[in-house]
């Protein structure tokens, strides 16, 4: 038989192929381009039957829980704390926001670089990312995939803690007849409460779309999704340090993580806008530098 010919040759291309739902190139005709919507719509259910997802959105549903059980033996106990998650004590609005807030520090980032680092490296790793290259795609259209599967992720994320908080916060810690105390002592309706929760899961993910930018460029710069895993973490550390010395506080405008605070502004009244602003600014900044670095590796790298 000769080399090339046998039936394992081409395996791991096609099976890439058949796994993410793209068409195969019949041989001798033209490659037939797949429709963007149905290579989008193959990247959703990749990415959500994943166990590693589904274990993840379980873990995101845990966190509004335990901190209303929480915060509710400890309202019983020593009466009511400081601070957001204090505030959540007999005001179960505030909950959704500050599970939110909380996770965005740490757990959210890393479940949006897991899903990035094995978007691209993971693909490298399992030999999959040669089939997908050579597939009638486009390197660009692509990217375009691979990014949305991480935006998915993340707003998948985001959706559970947004909607398990408000479930948890209005069962189990109660609110003053289903309205919102803000940090500011004012009280407002259950219908506005509602909408500065989804303003927040809105910012959220707009602050972990610039997070999984950048880690879909290093993605793609290795075959080792733990490399990805390592580097956002690395970055979190390197800039909640920074971030916290005062004599570099003129770097506070370039660091990421230096407005991941502002959600919270959502629990005062008037709402502040400048923090969110400014962070969402700084987040497109981000994401744009990320998206353009993936695209850039991408287009040179070899089948």
């Amino acid at each position: 038989m000769t080399a090339g010919t046998g039936p394992a040759a081409g395996g791991a291309p096609a099976t890439a192929v058949r796994a993410h739902g793209l068409p195969a190139t019949p041989v001798g005709d033209a490659p037939a381009t797949a429709p963007l919507g149905r290579l989008l719509a193959a990247e959703v259910r990749w990415v959500l039957r994943r166990p590693r997802t589904l274990v993840l959105l379980g873990v995101f549903a845990l966190i509004p829980v335990l901190i209303a059980i929480g915060v509710t033996v400890a309202d019983r106990r020593a009466g009511p704390g400081r601070g957001l998650i204090g505030a959540v004590a007999g005001n179960g609005l505030v909950l959704p926001v500050a599970a939110m807030t909380v996770s965005l520090a740490l757990l959210l980032p890393l479940a949006v670089a897991m899903a990035a680092a094995d978007a691209i490296a993971g693909e490298a790793a399992a030999g999959t990312l040669r089939g997908l290259l050579l597939a009638p795609v486009g390197r660009l259209r692509l990217v375009v995939m691979k990014a949305f599967g991480v935006l998915v992720v993340a707003v998948a994320a985001v959706a559970v803690l947004a909607a398990v908080g408000v479930l948890a916060g209005l069962v189990v810690v109660g609110s003053a007849q289903g309205q919102l105390v803000t940090l500011s002592g004012t009280t407002i309706g259950l219908g506005d409460a509602l909408g500065r929760v989804a303003l927040v899961a809105v910012w959220t993910v707009g602050q972990l779309a610039a997070v999984g930018a950048v880690a879909l460029a290093v993605s793609a710069l290795t075959e080792h999704p733990l490399v990805v895993l390592a580097a956002v973490l690395a970055g979190l550390i390197v800039f909640g340090v920074l971030g916290a010395i005062p004599t570099l506080g003129w770097l506070q405008p370039y660091l990421l993580t230096s407005g991941w605070s502002a959600g919270v502004d959502a629990l005062r009244d008037p709402l502040p806008s400048d923090g969110m602003v400014t962070a969402t600014l700084r987040a497109l900044c981000y994401l744009v530098v990320g998206i353009g670095a993936t695209v850039a590796t991408m287009l040179r790298r070899d089948a």
